[in-house]
């Protein structure tokens, strides 16, 4: 069983993965994209357990057919590379240019089965009742019918590969037309990145078909090239694993960066306004917000924290001397600050000082917390990332005296931003 260990992990990690989008790909089985995503996973998941040599045992026991199991993979990765090709068609398919993609899908299809139905022939029609797990190649190089067999199937798998390199070639040099005319866009910089592993991925994949077709080739000759046959067989997961990876991440990719991403880059663009108030004193008396469990992910992690801030900032607002958000704010206009650049800043030097006068302390007069409550509603409305504006000017200041900060600032309360 330690033999296949190697086989099972990728497969169970896989295996894993279609268990998860099996909800999504009964809602969306009539979509041909979200097919295609799923059977990419599924397809090379199966490839790998059959390749594993004790599923090759229990294949070859059960069915009593010998080394039945090689002629599931081939035909399980003439099925992988093919899907690869549609779920890149239908990428690539422009605006009113169904018919033609449609044309290409057929045409895919159509040699994936004439290749797939040519192998179980050739298969059929041969004699193989030696069990060949790790050497079937070379082993059977010179047998009738599946001599043919192995060199379809390299044949194909090289085609596939060589198909692919040539469809992301195209569209990475379409992408670079549109990046000099200056028309590139975020989508079509990811899609560089992807387009690139894939490559890679595709190239691997002609790379290992074709030393495998060689030392069919040299078998032929009488020479014994099994000693390159297996140094290559590392690379089909290689190359197996990029391509997966590159077809993947535009669909999971999206979901990745806006649950995952995007939330851990707030969590640290939060953190200097995070700091001053959790230091500023104990927890604020009307937060009824839980803390997030330990196994919360970021958006929990990230709503908690800016509730929490929220709320201390309202406490902090009785400390709050709004003459000196004033004065910052009408100090960074002049030096060019936007609206909101300024108001963050205004903001970010007033809390600071109140942090200050509540280690001190300190209460400043009634009308000038109304003042500052009111300068914090009202900057919400303008800025809805406020509390990130207002902790990127902490950021960008911290340990700079409060006058060198905004130029003018006058000595008190306000006088550093640590």
């Amino acid at each position: 069983m330690h033999e296949g260990i190697s086989y099972y992990i990728p497969a169970a990690v896989l295996g894993a993965a279609v268990v998860a989008r099996l909800p999504g790909l009964l809602r969306g089985w009539r979509s041909a994209t979200v097919r295609l995503v799923n059977a990419l996973l599924l397809l090379p998941c199966a490839g790998f357990v059959l390749c594993a040599p004790p599923t090759i045992a229990a294949v070859n026991r059960f069915s009593g057919i010998s080394n039945l199991s090689a002629l599931l993979v081939q035909c399980l990765m003439t099925a992988y590379s093919c899907a690869c090709l549609l779920l890149l068609a239908y990428w690539r398919e422009e605006t009113g240019d169904h018919a033609r993609t449609r044309r290409r899908v057929r045409a895919w299809k159509s040699g994936c089965c004439v290749v797939i139905t040519a192998l179980v022939i050739l298969f059929a029609l041969g004699d193989v009742p030696v069990e060949r797990p790790r050497d079937f190649d070379t082993y059977y190089a010179t047998t009738p019918f599946i001599s043919a067999m192995l060199v379809l199937y390299l044949v194909a798998y090289v085609f596939a590969g060589v198909a692919m390199t040539i469809v992301c070639g195209n569209w990475m040099r379409s992408i670079c037309r549109r990046t000099a005319h200056g028309t590139r866009t975020a989508v079509d910089l990811s899609f560089q990145v992807v387009l690139l592993v894939l490559v890679i991925g595709a190239v691997v994949d002609i790379a290992f078909g074709s030393f495998k077709l060689a030392a069919v080739v040299a078998r032929w000759a009488g020479r014994d090239w099994e000693a390159l046959n297996q140094s290559l067989s590392p690379f089909v997961s290689v190359s197996q694993i990029l391509i997966g990876i590159g077809l993947l991440v535009p669909a999971y990719g999206p979901g990745l960066i806006d649950r995952v991403w995007h939330p851990v880059v707030g969590i640290s663009a939060l953190r200097p306004l995070w700091q001053l108030v959790h230091q500023a004193g104990p927890t604020p008396r009307n937060s009824v917000f839980l803390s997030p469990p330990w196994y919360a992910g970021p958006e929990q992690v990230l709503l908690y924290r800016m509730t929490t801030i929220h709320d201390w900032m309202l406490e902090l607002c009785a400390y709050c001397t709004d003459d000196v958000r004033a004065l910052v704010y009408h100090r960074s206009k002049e030096a060019g600050a936007t609206d909101q650049e300024a108001a963050a800043a205004g903001l970010a030097v007033m809390f600071q000082a109140a942090a200050d006068s509540r280690a001190r302390k300190e209460t400043p007069e009634t009308e000038q917390n109304l003042r500052a409550v009111a300068a914090v509603r009202s900057a919400e409305a303008e800025d809805r990332d406020l509390l990130v504006s207002i902790s990127r000017v902490l950021a960008e200041h911290k340990g700079v005296g409060a006058r060198r900060t905004v130029g003018m600032v006058p000595a008190g309360p306000a006088e550093t931003i640590r």
